[in-house]
Order: structure tokens, then sequence, then C-alpha cells
């Protein structure tokens, strides 16, 4: 249970920036206690296993779900996730901080 006297965190989030506007957020999500949920890393290689790869699966769902998010590049480690996800009007577009711009082509590896 969360207890605000003992569970005290430094919010990483700038001050003056609305999250609520679309655009572009890097997120993580951690497993509870740091525990190795998703694979492992063998010869410096991730090694999914079926939880990960049922991450991998469902961040890539995420565009056919929602028709106003892409869900960009993505890392997946033992531990925890990254991954860029896009957030644009019904137009495709970006509109953060009161602008409005077309949102660019995300950078796919070849």
């Amino acid at each position: 249970m969360h207890n605000p006297d003992i569970h005290h965190r430094r919010s990483i989030r700038l001050q003056e920036y609305d999250y609520s506007v679309n655009g572009a957020y890097f997120v993580t999500i951690c497993t509870h206690d740091r525990e190795g949920l998703f694979g492992s890393i063998c010869d410096g290689e991730m090694e999914l296993n079926e939880a990960g790869r049922m991450v991998a699966e469902w961040w890539l769902k995420l565009s056919e779900q929602f028709s106003h998010v892409t869900a960009d590049e993505y890392v997946i480690m033992p531990n925890h996730f990254h991954g860029i996800i896009v957030i644009a009007d019904e137009l495709n577009h970006i509109t953060g901080r009161g602008e409005s711009c077309i949102r660019p082509p995300l950078i796919r590896p070849a």
C-alpha cells in the first residue's frame, strides 16, 4: 500500500509541460521488484521468453487498437521495457504546445 510518509519519489517530469497534449512520449515500464520476467541476456543478446514475446506482440497491436496511436521503436530488457509512443489527433497531426505540424515519418531499421 502506498504510504506518502515513506514513499518519496522525485518526479522527472517537466514542471511546465502539459502531458495531456498529443506528441511523442518515451515510456519505461518496470517489472515488480525488477524481477527478470521478460527473458535473459545470453552472449550480449536479449532472448525473449514467452512473457517478453507477449509484451512485444501487444506493443505492436497498440496502433491497431487505437487509431490515434503509433507504437514506435521499443526495447525489451529482462526486467523492463522502453518504447516511444506517438499520440496524434484524427488528422494524424502531432499537436503539442499549441502548435500543429504533420507527423514526420517514423524511422525504421532496414
